[in-house]
């Protein structure tokens, strides 16, 4: 077993019976790894960064979820041990090198290693939002899926100019809708598809659950060091959950 019966489960549940049309999902909640595996090689520093999870991501979510009163599923697990974002076959899915950080904890596994990691962290979050989404579509409710994420403000030491990004693959029919109305926002830049766009190489959870069931879907980016602190957390939980409503009742409108 790789998780000891005293440690948090690989899934952090909330609200899940919340009236709101949309589901929330955070892939990279925590930089929390596994006893068992220590600290993977690499120092306390290197673990508190965007390599290991998406910094304040958890709380924009949560703040989100609860303007929504919407069901809300994360990862308990690091990035690190393994991406819930990423498919199992993806070389990038139990990452040898993270940005520029060599994860010797990372080197030399053995499927049977490979496997655990798998069964223990990555299925059963996506079983859960599965089950989520399975439960809410035999119940006949309408879902929306949002994937939230946050992005380091530098890159090869220059600051990114965009404040968030709106993503999406082959439907971007809600995204762009999201996009407009965050752009509405005096001075805020809101990026599209940048600076990482959507695949499905390089992502999973939107691909696999609004994609193939046919959901609306977007997945947002914020910048971290706006949200950093309780204070920034809140701005754009409240910000994020205003657009969403908006974009809802403007495809509502659409289709009446």
């Amino acid at each position: 077993m790789l998780l000891a019966p005293d440690e948090p489960a690989p899934v952090l549940q909330i609200n899940r019976q919340g009236s709101s049309p949309f589901v929330i999902a955070v892939d990279h909640a925590s930089r929390l790894i596994p006893r068992r595996l220590g600290d993977l090689g690499l120092p306390e520093h290197e673990l508190k960064r965007h390599v290991a999870w998406d910094i304040g991501s958890l709380q924009v979510a949560t703040k989100v979820a609860q303007d929504l009163d919407a069901p809300l599923v994360a990862q308990n697990y690091s990035r690190l041990v393994i991406d819930c974002n990423r498919a199992p076959a993806s070389p990038t899915s139990i990452p040898l090198v993270a940005e520029n950080c060599r994860v010797p904890g990372n080197e030399g596994l053995g499927e049977a290693e490979i496997d655990e990691r798998r069964r223990e962290i990555f299925e059963p979050y996506h079983d859960h939002l599965r089950a989520l989404l399975d439960e809410r579509e035999r119940a006949g409710r309408r879902t929306i899926l949002v994937a939230l994420h946050s992005m380091t403000d530098m890159f090869l030491q220059r600051r990114r100019p965009m404040h968030a990004a709106v993503m999406y693959n082959r439907d971007p029919r809600f995204a762009r809708v999201v996009m407009e109305q965050l752009r509405r926002v005096p001075g805020l830049v809101v990026a599209d598809n940048e600076p990482y766009f959507m695949s499905d190489e390089t992502d999973y959870t939107v691909p696999t659950h609004g994609e193939k069931r046919g959901l609306h879907h977007v997945a947002i980016e914020i910048r971290q060091d706006l949200i950093l602190g309780v204070a920034g957390q809140i701005e754009w939980g409240d910000r994020i959950a205003l657009a969403l409503r908006q974009a809802e009742a403007v495809v509502a409108g659409a289709k009446a």
